[in-house]
């Protein structure tokens, strides 16, 4: 199994290319319209949204319920996508948007299916949880309690797995996010300051305090993202 990570630096966003070189089956999670021609490069066959969909003809992924209009396969929670001996498992953790996964990684080379890394999206993020105010459409106060209960779930994780979120310090997607982009599961439950709550309600408030202003366009970005069309870099 190969992974690849991509940091835009920018606007402090990581996407990240995996999967099984000797079936020849890899997959990008979260890719960046700027960084087409870099995953490209790293292998042509990989697929992508919507650049890379485009450019190669290859299956796009989304949580059922994205309300997204490209062409593309819904997965539910717990679906199960083999590339060769990589395993992806979709694992639903709505907070951040209503319809969001993270996908929890398998090598069989090996030895086992035991979990190797997870991709979080924009719910678990190093030092920090992401925010629920940008898809909420008003009060975003019962997204941030799903996000509690989604991260409880990442937690069931063992320690040892690793943690790859897609954005890091720097990023207006969060408040305090560690300028480390990577971390494990083990070293999030203990020393991530926004799992510190003793429940959702107290988790959620905390989480909607200190906010940073939207991303600049954020609007326009998500317009094109449900469209299925490639928008600008950001």
């Amino acid at each position: 199994m190969i992974l690849r990570p991509f940091l835009y630096e920018p606007t402090s966003c990581a996407s990240f290319l995996f999967g099984c070189t000797s079936r020849s089956r890899l997959a990008v999670v979260d890719a960046h319209a700027a960084l087409v021609d870099a995953y490209l490069r790293e292998a042509d066959h990989v697929s992508g949204l919507p650049a890379l969909v485009e450019a190669t003809g290859a299956t796009a992924y989304l949580p059922e319920g994205a309300g997204v209009e490209l062409e593309h396969v819904a997965l539910a929670d717990g679906d199960v996508v083999e590339l060769g001996n990589t395993v992806v498992t979709a694992l639903a953790t709505p907070g951040h948007a209503p319809a969001h996964h993270a996908y929890v990684v398998a090598d069989r080379a090996r030895g086992d299916e035991e979990p190797w890394l997870v991709v979080t999206g924009d719910s678990l993020l190093v030092n920090d949880a992401g925010r629920p105010d940008l898809h909420a459409g008003g009060d975003p106060l019962p997204l941030a309690r799903r996000l509690h209960a989604s991260l409880e779930r990442l937690l069931e994780l063992p320690d040892g797995v690793l943690v790859y979120p897609s954005h890091f310090g720097g990023s207006v997607c969060g408040r305090r996010l560690s300028g480390n982009p990577f971390s494990t599961i083990g070293f999030e439950r203990t020393h991530n300051r926004a799992l510190r709550h003793a429940d959702a309600e107290s988790f959620a408030r905390a989480l909607l305090e200190e906010l940073p202003p939207a991303p600049a366009g954020q609007a326009a970005i998500v317009a094109a993202n449900r469209a299925g069309r490639v928008a600008a870099p950001a």
